[in-house]
């Protein structure tokens, strides 16, 4: 009752503060279901409930789907099987270091179909730090919170004299063994989707606070009463107790990548002997901290809700892959070469998404995070002799690109420091001149690339054009950091000519971007609308905007500003067809565009987020203000079908967490945000040296989504874009909002943000 109690407290606080409009307790706005309503054909975010700490090791969840289903946790699902640990950064990706935990009374059943119980959304509290759930067919309530590599397990039984708990370790290999003695559970699972050595393990440790009546173990499907080891293909074990109604029983639980050992150590020194509510009262007051660095006020309940949601996204991947060993040290097993090394590890991210917002918004709110990420990449790259482009937790081959080049240089460009940038370097020249063991490492393509200066269309290279677009990019983000770091002018400039290289796949005929032969020659009856291909889960009027680092470039080949902002228009007025040959079937990114009713403009995915915001370089930034605000209002709900496309750990809530304070980082590795509009009233952000940015738009409505003024620090600024080390210095910026557009501000060339064709 003492949780409950204090749930429902939290929710009439809530109730108190939406009457102020001000948000005093902004964990208590998120809603971990917000995405959980997906499935293979449509994407409303693939999430699942995220029960954990702020970029913690381990997250818990229930687990509707089978075992090996990535769809771990769907909304509509109608039963329980278990509450698994995972590590699972998307469904596409899977999971690794998984198994799980499920109690039932009654027949003992230890199969995930027999097992499985009816459970209702009205029946079910869902938080970031503490979850709860009614199982129907058992009578059993299971309250679950989390520290960053353990979780306390609160389950409430009715009066049963065979009452069980089933610890499922899933198949693939796995062992088990019951100590009686201890009340313990120890063992392994291997299960994983790949990105990892051979002597792979996630060790768990199990303590119970009542002795057990009885135990059993499984192999695959024999159960085996009295045995207290099993080693099988698929191992389990099931514990039984007499219970009282209502009597709790408290299970504590954590894994390690190490050892048993560790995972024991991880166990006593997160959890010890800390009671369930404290726990709760811990992760609760933890999040607060992290989510509280950004407060918003003076909007409606609906918006507090998705943007804390959004917010709760953003500061759960990548997660920590390191531990802290007897010695107090910080330790990892490397997924690379299979060695439990010193020094910091994060996985689960693939750079391809996130670069774009996710990292940018670590560096400005959450930069001493990034710090220890950068620390990890260092690892990667030596212990893997790549840096990853998909972890999870080890190499993926999946999507394109070289973008750990943007991650790299944007943490660097922005002034995080106390970590051996020129290791990192060294990765980055590694990496942009060589090809990998796999696609998604390294740069496929890349003696093409440096000779021919982009990736061609009829060499049996897929996705050629998106390589061609990002690889020149990545080549920007190398050029910053390399002058950053005054290396040698032979090396800057090779990185300034290659990276101009997105020219020559610009095709005047169509105005876009394309496939380019290598001959020379465009590829005839080429498609704009035609998804993958040349590209990456896009077409030609996704990825035509891909020139982050030279806007101006950009406007200068399709014609001039008049020309250029009317293809941008065109995105949004040309219909949603599409040519889905190259997949063969219309993958769900293709049919989240379509039923968007915003033409061609495909925000559930990546490749064109940032192009709402490039009217701010041709001398229309209202158009920006109009379409972010359209975008947040239209493609973004605090509900399980809350996104419009995959969520992909961080970025596309960083997009509106983004949007939300007025700013968006259009290209990474430079020092600007370019302006949109706010949509609170105020938003203060707190920054990690002390200062404060305090955002006011007092006018701010559904109506008033235009910016008349924008004062800094009570001096009329007249630029389309602000700048990092100015907002590090702390600042005021006061948006006078109105209800039309006004035409005047901001469409001089010397309001346009950066684009390296106007910065020589």
């Amino acid at each position: 009752m003492k949780i409950k109690s204090l749930i429902f407290g939290l929710s009439l606080l809530c109730v108190v503060v939406n009457a102020q409009t001000k948000v005093l307790d902004p964990v208590e706005y998120v809603n971990p279901l917000m995405g959980t309503q997906s499935v293979h054909s449509l994407s409303n975010g693939n999430t699942y409930p995220a029960i954990a700490r702020p970029w913690g090791m381990n997250f818990w969840t229930p687990q509707t789907g089978k075992m090996g289903d990535g769809w771990i946790y769907t909304y509509t699902a109608e039963k329980i099987r278990g509450f698994k640990q995972t590590h699972q950064p998307s469904p596409w990706m899977n999971d690794y270091g998984q198994f799980s935990i499920m109690p039932v009374t009654g027949k003992l059943v230890f199969k995930e179909e027999e097992r499985a119980s009816w459970f209702s959304h009205k029946a079910e509290t869902v938080k970031p730090y503490y979850y709860s759930v009614y199982l129907a067919d058992y009578d059993v309530t299971t309250e679950i919170t989390t520290t960053e590599r353990a979780a306390h397990f609160q389950i409430t039984f009715p009066e049963n004299e065979q009452s069980s708990i089933v610890i499922d370790a899933f198949d693939k290999g796995s062992y088990i063994k019951i100590i009686p003695s201890e009340n313990k559970i120890i063992g392994y699972t291997t299960r994983n989707s790949g990105g990892v050595p051979a002597n792979f393990k996630n060790y768990f440790v199990l303590l119970f606070d009542k002795s057990f009546s009885s135990n059993y173990t499984w192999k695959d499907t024999v159960l085996e009463k009295d045995k207290l080891e099993s080693l099988a293909n698929h191992a389990g074990a099931v514990v039984r107790f007499k219970t009282k109604k209502g009597e709790k029983i408290n299970v504590r639980v954590a894994s390690s990548f190490i050892s048993v050992e560790q995972a024991e150590l991880n166990l006593k020194t997160e959890l010890g002997n800390a009671s369930f509510e404290k726990t709760v009262a811990e992760s609760k007051e933890e999040w607060n901290k992290v989510l509280g660095k950004i407060k918003v006020e003076g909007g409606s309940d609906e918006q507090f809700k998705t943007f804390y949601s959004c917010l709760y996204r953003t500061a759960c991947f990548p997660q920590k892959q390191y531990e802290i060993d007897s010695k107090g040290k910080i330790v990892h097993y490397s997924p690379y070469n299979g060695k439990v090394l010193p020094g910091y590890m994060y996985a689960g991210t693939g750079f391809w998404d996130t670069f774009r917002a996710l990292y940018p918004l670590l560096n400005l709110v959450y930069p001493s995070i990034n710090k220890e990420m950068q620390e990890g990449l260092i690892n990667d790259y030596k212990e893997g002799g790549f840096l990853p482009e998909w972890s999870s937790p080890g190499f993926r081959n999946v999507m394109v690109g070289n973008n750990s080049a943007s991650v790299v240089s944007d943490a660097y460009i922005k002034g995080l420091r106390g970590y051996d940038i020129n290791k990192l370097y060294e990765a980055l020249l590694h990496g942009a001149n060589n090809e990998g063991a796999m696609d998604a490492v390294g740069r496929t393509g890349v003696s093409y690339y440096n000779t021919l200066g982009y990736v061609p269309y009829d060499v049996k290279i897929n996705e050629n054009a998106a390589r061609t677009l990002e690889y020149a990019y990545d080549d920007f983000a190398i050029w910053k950091l390399a002058k950053a770091l005054n290396r040698p002018k032979k090396e800057i400039s090779l990185f300034e000519k290659r990276m101009m290289n997105y020219k020559n796949l610009y095709n005047p005929e169509m105005g876009l971007m394309s496939g380019r032969n290598k001959d020379g020659s465009f590829p005839a009856n080429f498609n704009p609308f035609k998804w993958g291909d040349a590209f990456t889960e896009g077409n030609s009027w996704h990825y035509s905007w891909s020139v982050f680092h030279d806007v101006q470039g950009l406007v200068d080949l399709m014609g001039g500003e008049k020309k250029f902002t009317a293809k941008l228009d065109a995105v949004f007025t040309t219909p949603p067809v599409f040519d889905d040959s190259y997949y063969g079937s219309v993958i769900h990114e293709i049919r989240e565009m379509q039923i968007m009713n915003m033409g061609q403009y495909a925000h559930g995915n990546q490749p064109i987020q940032h192009m709402i915001y490039l009217y701010n370089y041709a001398g229309q930034p209202w158009k920006t203000q109009y379409w972010s605000r359209e975008v947040m209002n239209r493609l973004y709900k605090p509900t399980a079908d809350g996104y419009c496309g995959d969520e992909d750990n961080g970025q596309t809530s960083a997009w509106y967490v983004f949007s939300a304070m007025g700013f968006y980082p259009v290209c990474p590795a430079t020092e600007e945000y370019v302006l949109g509009a706010p949509l609170f009233k105020k938003v203060t952000l707190q920054l990690e040296n002390g200062k404060e940015v305090i955002i006011n738009a007092p006018n701010n409505s559904g109506d008033n989504k235009y910016v008349q003024e924008l004062k800094w620090n009570n001096e009329t600024y007249t630029k389309n874009y602000i700048n990092h080390f100015d907002v590090l210095k702390g600042a005021e910026l006061n948006f006078d909002m109105i209800s039309t557009p006004n035409l005047a501000r901001g469409t001089s060339a010397s309001s346009y943000p950066y684009s390296y064709s106007t910065s020589k």
